[in-house]
């Protein structure tokens, strides 16, 4: 499996089978969309920097704020509802956690988890090895729940999102509010994993993003 960070909640996760790509977003957003052809889109709420589908290329499955399961060969998404604040939807409506199994290695996206989970969500969620998760606040978990989120998923490696980059085009709160907390973390381009090479121990790995110049 290789996951890339395009920036935002967008990244692009290559299996042997399919290519995904999670919340696409348009120019809009100060990131460059991506402009390869994939085989599935997972959206997990209808605001414009999370759902631009309609710059997606290969005419992918559509999976929009939907539960699931859904089954691709080789891969099995599951979405899971959710709130994107702290009201129970009220403020900034639901939000849609998908969890994606492949090669055995089990991967969630929280798109924009506003709230800490409950105890049942977290048992529907189940096991986690790869945690992408908002760390920027504003909108989204900030670095505070984003921590504590942690501890209750109990992922091995956390990837955050959603957080202030030199192109973001909105303000939200750097990821060194979230990374700070923890002793060690680790950058790369990418992130190319197999089932054996995840480790018991926590790892935080933050990601570099694609853009124009890069």
């Amino acid at each position: 499996m290789i996951i890339s960070w395009l920036g935002h909640a967008s990244f692009i996760i290559k299996t042997a089978e399919k290519t995904i790509i999670t919340d696409p977003f348009d120019e809009r957003s100060g990131y460059t969309p991506w402009q390869q052809p994939v085989d599935i889109a997972t959206v997990s709420h209808d605001h414009w920097d999370h759902n631009a589908v309609h710059v997606l290329k290969g005419n992918p499955q559509i999976i929009k704020k939907e539960t699931g399961p859904f089954n691709f060969p080789g891969i099995t998404i599951t979405g899971f509802s959710s709130y994107h604040d702290k009201n129970k939807g009220a403020d900034r409506g639901n939000n849609t956690i998908y969890k994606i199994m492949a090669e055995d290695i089990s991967l969630v996206h929280l798109g924009d988890q506003g709230t800490l989970p409950d105890k049942e969500l977290i048992a529907q969620i189940g096991r986690v090895d790869i945690l992408l998760t908002p760390v920027g606040g504003t909108y989204t978990l900030d670095a505070e729940d984003a921590f504590k989120i942690v501890q209750q998923l109990n992922p091995k490696i956390v990837i955050p999102m959603h957080f202030q980059t030199p192109h973001l085009s909105f303000k939200l709160a750097p990821v060194e509010a979230f990374t700070c907390k923890y002793n060690q973390v680790i950058k790369l381009p990418y992130l190319e994993i197999n089932r054996t090479e995840i480790s018991e121990s926590l790892q935080i790995i933050v990601l570099d993003y694609i853009t124009r110049t890069s």
